[in-house]
């Protein structure tokens, strides 16, 4: 017996010294024996390091990618990836992806941080448009996009203050979105509570002034425990007079569509203006909203539900539905044509005409298809092009009257979330938050990516920056630039 097993042992070590592999990962073990053993004294991978996965390893070395384990380069060792749950500080591909991400977005803060100077295209910076200029070589136009675009790209970021009534409250609150109204001198924002729930508030960017960046925010004790599906200035009494808000559904509660007045918030409508009715309409599984500024479609607005559109008169409390083949994620009314377009979770976008009733036939204006969901439509002043973007995170630009895609912007990353696009004609340009929590500002002229912005704060699913940029930045007077809401801070990107 102990002959047996002296033979079976000399046999494996014989099968080991004829496998070149061995051979070779035994040369590398007894030239590395050296650093694997402090790299061993000085513990596993979980303290300061940034590690790599195996994958991204293997492409750069003869390491092979061994199922189950990843390969630090600096310990030259591998490590177990356990399952993500019941365990203390567990090395995953989740973590180890988390650190990496982690270890950029710092890199990328603190080159944005020591970089003053920045510039948005290769060739093109202050002194050099301003020589191409005066040789001839740029007319008028494309001097001052280019320009613009050379003020984007050298925003610098500032904390704003925030001044409220009750201080603890913002220490606490978590900001969920911000949405700025037409002439940008006010933010509509939704909180999550700490407790569970959500509350509004309205902050007045009147004092959004350099150097001090102070503003107020206005609360209400409207509050609600259920999710806010999407949001939308609406002109009810006058230009922004109100908010509309869809609601989730929750518990034997069913999902609604609130007109929430500006005027309940302290001192945040005009001088003069009476404190407006809360109105409430009981429209289940909202998932998008708009509001009609179109004269043919007055005082109403638009729900997005699963497989139906509603379009509700406010005054009079008709309605017109429109059954589709798939839930509405996204809207916009045309402001001269009387037309709606709807962004589907199936890839689809269509516009529905106005003037036809619900029993009608060829309801559907305009059809257009992207691979994946439609989370954002924005249609453009001239309203012959389109933009939106989906989960895949693909914008496209399209002509609607070929109904073609004439330009796309890469480098939006989006997987499964709800992620609005924001489109900027007079300053020509385009925003997106993307889920990797990174604002980009993409030229809308040629759909260069013009900057790309880290958040100030740990990536996290939950921590999506919610955005605002305009080019009157506090009202008429105001300057241009982004504000970025991220936890329970507000920051300003203003032009230098």
């Amino acid at each position: 017996m102990h002959k047996n097993s002296w033979q079976n042992r000399r046999r494996g070590r014989r099968s080991h010294q004829q496998n070149p592999w061995f051979r070779q990962q035994g040369s590398e073990e007894r030239g590395n024996s050296v650093a694997q053993q402090s790299s061993q004294d000085s513990g596993h991978v979980g303290d300061d390091e940034a590690p790599s996965t195996s994958s991204g390893t293997a492409g750069s070395s003869s390491v092979p990618d061994l199922p189950g384990y990843y390969f630090d380069p600096e310990k030259k060792r591998y490590f177990r990836l356990l399952p993500g749950h019941n365990n203390c500080n567990p090395l995953t591909k989740e973590g180890i992806r988390q650190k990496e991400m982690e270890s950029k977005r710092l890199q990328l803060l603190e080159e944005e941080d020591k970089q003053k100077k920045k510039i948005a295209r290769m060739g093109f910076n202050a002194s050099s448009l301003l020589q191409k200029s005066k040789l001839g070589f740029l007319n008028v136009t494309s001097y001052c996009r280019l320009a613009h675009e050379l003020r984007v790209s050298c925003m610098q970021r500032k904390k704003v203050q925030i001044q409220s009534s009750d201080p603890s409250a913002l220490a606490s609150d978590r900001f969920n979105l911000i949405l700025a109204d037409t002439n940008s001198d006010r933010l509509f924002t939704v909180n999550d509570v700490k407790v569970g729930g959500s509350k509004y508030g309205i902050i007045s960017l009147r004092g959004l002034k350099a150097p001090s960046l102070k503003v107020h925010m206005h609360e209400n004790l409207y509050f609600t425990n259920r999710k806010v599906n999407s949001v939308c200035w609406a002109s009810l009494n006058h230009l922004d007079s109100h908010i509309l808000l869809c609601l989730m559904g929750i518990a034997e509660t069913p999902g609604c569509a609130t007109l929430l007045p500006a005027s309940l918030f302290v001192s945040s409508h005009p001088a003069g203006d009476r404190p407006g009715m809360l109105c409430s309409f009981r429209i289940p599984g909202a998932w998008s909203c708009a509001w009609s500024l179109n004269i043919q479609a007055n005082n109403c607005f638009s729900t997005g539900l699963s497989r139906r559109v509603l379009v509700t008169n406010v005054v009079t409390g008709h309605r017109q539905s429109f059954g589709t083949s798939s839930d509405v994620l996204a809207q916009q009314f045309a402001l001269m044509a009387p037309l709606l377009f709807n962004g589907c979770r199936s890839g689809e976008i269509f516009a529905i005409d106005l003037r036809c009733r619900n029993q009608g036939k060829g309801w559907k204006a305009t059809r257009l298809f992207h691979d994946s969901a439609v989370t954002s439509v924005q249609i453009l002043q001239e309203e012959q092009n389109l933009m939106a973007s989906d989960m895949a995170g693909t914008i496209k630009l399209w002509d609607l009257r070929t109904t073609k895609c004439i330009r796309q912007y890469e480098g939006h990353v989006n997987e499964h979330a709800y992620l609005p696009l924001h489109v900027h004609e007079e300053e020509g340009i385009v925003v997106a938050v993307g889920q990797d929590c990174y604002t980009r500002i993409w030229s809308f002229q040629d759909a260069c990516l013009l900057r790309t912005i880290p958040s100030p704060h740990p990536t996290s699913k939950a921590d999506i920056p919610s955005v605002a940029f305009s080019s009157r930045l506090g009202g008429f007077r105001g300057a241009p630039g982004l504000l970025m809401a991220v936890q329970q801070d507000l920051y300003c990107f203003s032009y230098t």
